[in-house]
């Protein structure tokens, strides 16, 4: 009988020791260790990847207009042909300056005409003039009349060059060789003098051309060489580096417009061909943990830090500087050499006491 109610008391004895000895959260209650695993933070070089798509580019365009006003009456080209620089795109109903050009062609006619006999008379007068047969004012008026048919003459042909001009006009020609981009003319359609009715491309260097955030500009990649690879292959790669950046954000899509001026440019990466852009950012000092660190404490992004004094955890917000496929890295929040919890955090909670299942490991999460 004494032996029964000896065993009660031991029991309850132990218990009570136990409980003096165990970890309590701030309202009292007894909190029951749990097995988890640690590493202490230590910081490694980082280098993050910059990974983006865009667009092969022509690095300068030309809107091709016609001169003059007219009527199209033929269009020679399509969307995606390769042009030649003197090679006719399109030609316009010549009517009204064939027109211009004949009476131009008749007014030098006769203002030719008019110069022959105005020559005639003052070759007379002057003959007359030397043997004293005819007056001074004859001859100065004979000489007066050949110097004003010889303006005419001069009008009539700057008259003729102009009209030509304006009949040449009616042919349209880019001036450059490229690849015609888009177009806005069909026969019949009249068009006006400096209207833009092509979008041509011009032959030689490529652009990458990626539209980025803004946030992505603030550290620029450590290389000034961007690897650029096709998408459709990614056996097609070349290099190249920053030509140009927008100096404003596209309102729309709130990012900015970079242009990768291409050294050289495979025949597959054709105008509008998708391609990836790479960079990697300078390499920096940084503590990285494993993903299972991770935890959400009031809303933010947090991990669990094991006080080695105690053996108890409590949260700690954390910032997150860069997300890797199975690591994060932190931006603030841990300093070097402190114990952080690494698995088994579903169950914790502040002050709770931990039991480390193995040593802490010492260096960066791999």
């Amino acid at each position: 009988m004494s032996g029964s109610l000896f065993k009660p008391a031991c029991a309850a004895a132990a218990l009570a020791l136990v409980s003096i000895g165990a970890p309590r959260a701030e309202d009292g209650r007894l909190l029951a260790q749990t097995f988890v695993r640690t590493l202490k933070a230590a910081t490694s070089p980082v280098s993050a990847e910059a990974v983006i798509t865009g667009d092969v580019q022509a690095q300068a365009q030309t809107n091709v207009s016609f001169r003059t006003n007219g009527k199209v009456a033929e269009r020679l080209v399509e969307v995606g042909d390769h042009v030649k620089a003197d090679q006719v795109l399109a030609r316009l109903d010549p009517q009204e300056q064939r027109a211009n050009l004949a009476n131009a062609q008749a007014a030098l006619t006769s203002a030719e005409a008019l110069l022959t006999q105005a020559k005639l008379g003052f070759k007379r007068q002057e003959s007359l003039m030397a043997s004293g047969y005819t007056t001074r004012p004859s001859f100065d008026n004979a000489e007066q009349q050949l110097r004003t048919t010889q303006a005419a003459v001069d009008s009539a042909k700057a008259a003729l060059g102009t009209a030509q001009e304006q009949y040449s006009y009616t042919e349209l020609k880019s001036g450059v060789a490229g690849i015609v981009l888009s177009r806005s003319l069909e026969t019949g359609q009249v068009v006006q003098a400096g209207q833009s009715v092509l979008v041509l491309a011009q032959d030689g260097p490529r652009d990458a051309v990626f539209n980025v955030y803004e946030a992505l500009l603030a550290s620029p990649p450590e290389s000034r060489t961007i690897e650029v690879t096709l998408q459709s292959d990614l056996s097609v790669k070349t290099v190249g580096s920053v030509r140009e950046i927008s100096p404003s954000v596209d309102p729309a899509s709130g990012t900015v417009r970079v242009k990768i001026g291409l050294r050289e440019t495979p025949p597959a990466m054709t105008l509008g061909a998708v391609v990836i852009g790479r960079g990697r950012f300078r390499t920096r000092q940084a503590v990285v943990l494993p993903w299972s660190a991770l935890y959400r404490w009031q809303s933010r992004p947090a991990v669990w830090v094991r006080d080695p004094a105690t053996g108890t955890v409590a949260p700690r917000i954390v910032e997150i500087d860069r997300y890797g496929p199975d690591t994060i890295a932190l931006a603030s929040g841990i300093a070097p050499g402190e114990e952080v919890v690494v698995a088994g955090i579903q169950t914790l909670r502040p002050g709770q006491g931990v039991t480390v299942a193995e040593g802490p490991s010492t260096g960066a999460a791999r």
